[in-house]
């Protein structure tokens, strides 16, 4: 497994559940993940260390976790070296990578996603936006760790977001993509893809803002649940046959066949489901949410995909709602070093985010997102106050979370 947060911890705890995998590696891994794998020290984007520990250890399948080894070609050097890795391409990985490679890419192909112009001038940008109704959906064209995304109320709001994105430099100077606003819920749909096979995943919602009330910043995420009420089996089957399926199709259309987890960020208009953005990789919070819910292999999925093979998937009817308990001050500037305690106390399922040890064995807030909490149980009220009890149960002065995750469903 390459990487270290908590979307890695899940997947290195669904495969510690398959019968064929007898040990697991993953670097670098964190505080929780060591307690399921052996953790190696080597980065995520060192792709010559990854590939050499591969060879030397014999390892037979590598699953890449995050966007970043995914953009440096880890899996292209891996299939270079005759070794099996789980991920698409960087040449694939370009739908994430890339906002205007998905909006293009979606135009050609006819997939629902709201208007776009794209700009790397910011004058141009400035005139296009200030012409336009708000709010205005501000995106930098490019990777931002889930924060290169500004939905602007106000011209003042858009026009610092264009300066900071073209002209400040804040994520390395680039393009802009200016979409139009989509109004409704979001919900995460995640698909095994192999070339035009698609896999789905059980839906989640993820929440994106800082505080309580949906309020603050845009974050990475700081909880989801799964399953989605609203989602009906008739939104799920558009999505899956006008969005997903056709995303595959159009990538081997496009000569860069993906293989690894699509993600679709999706948004349901009165229109219909519509796309907000692709993921190349499994998306986190939401994987923390979701794989505890697959009852069947995921080693033979992943398998089944590089192989280009069929596989049926077997899901859980239980519901699961996670809390992210996140450093004070994130996304912004924060601490690092705070002893957490109370872990042992906890019922709930805990996939470690940002942690790391000290000498003493106590395990320390090593990032901005730190924990997840997930509660599980026979409806989503029920899983909210598992997680809810249990984040009580957790003791750090450095860290803060949601109390209302799953709020719009609940109330």
């Amino acid at each position: 497994m390459v990487g270290s947060g908590g979307r890695c911890h899940a997947i290195v705890d669904a495969l510690s559940r398959s019968p064929q995998v007898g040990k697991i590696y993953c670097a670098p891994g964190n505080a929780g993940i060591a307690e399921q794998a052996e953790c190696v020290k080597i980065g995520v984007e060192d792709v010559e260390a990854l590939v050499a520990f591969a060879k030397s250890e014999a390892i037979d399948l590598t699953v890449i976790g995050p966007e970043a080894s995914l953009a440096v070609g880890v899996v292209n050097a891996f299939k270079e070296s005759g070794l099996k890795a789980f991920g698409p391409t960087k040449e694939a990985a370009q739908i994430e990578s890339s906002k205007e490679f998905a909006k293009r890419l979606m135009a050609k192909y006819d997939i629902p996603t709201a208007g776009y112009e794209a700009f790397s001038d910011y004058e141009q940008a400035w005139a296009y936006v200030k012409a336009r109704p708000l709010p205005a959906v501000i995106k930098y064209d490019g990777l931002a760790a889930g924060k290169g995304v500004v939905v602007a109320e106000s011209y003042e709001e858009a026009e610092a977001a264009l300066r900071d994105m073209l002209l400040g430099e804040s994520f390395g100077s680039g393009r802009v993509v200016v979409e139009d606003f989509l109004d409704g819920p979001e919900f995460s749909f995640m698909c095994v893809v192999s070339g035009e096979k698609v896999y789905p995943l059980a839906m989640a919602q993820d929440h994106k803002r800082a505080y309580d009330g949906d309020k603050g910043p845009n974050t990475g995420g700081m909880g989801a649940y799964s399953p989605v009420p609203f989602v009906t089996d008739k939104v799920r089957e558009f999505a899956l046959e006008r969005i997903m399926r056709p995303t595959a199709k159009a990538m081997v259309a496009e000569g860069v066949p993906f293989v690894g987890v699509l993600y679709g960020g999706l948004i349901l208009t009165q229109q219909g489901p519509k796309v907000i953005e692709f993921n190349a990789r499994f998306g986190d919070p939401e994987t923390e949410v979701v794989l505890p819910r697959l009852r069947s292999d995921i080693y033979a999925l992943f398998e089944a995909a590089i192989e280009g093979a069929d596989c049926a998937t077997e899901w859980s009817e239980e519901a699961l709602l996670g809390v992210v308990l996140a450093s004070k001050g994130y996304p912004g500037g924060y601490a690092k070093g705070a002893v957490i305690e109370g872990l042992d106390g906890v019922e709930s399922k805990v996939y470690h985010m940002g942690t790391a040890r000290n000498a003493d064995g106590e395990v320390l807030t090593a990032g901005g997102r730190v924990l997840m909490v997930v509660g599980r149980g026979a409806t989503l009220a029920k899983a909210k106050q598992m997680a809810e009890r249990d984040c009580a149960r957790i003791k750090c002065d450095g860290l803060f979370h949601r109390s209302d995750i799953g709020h719009k469903v609940l109330n």
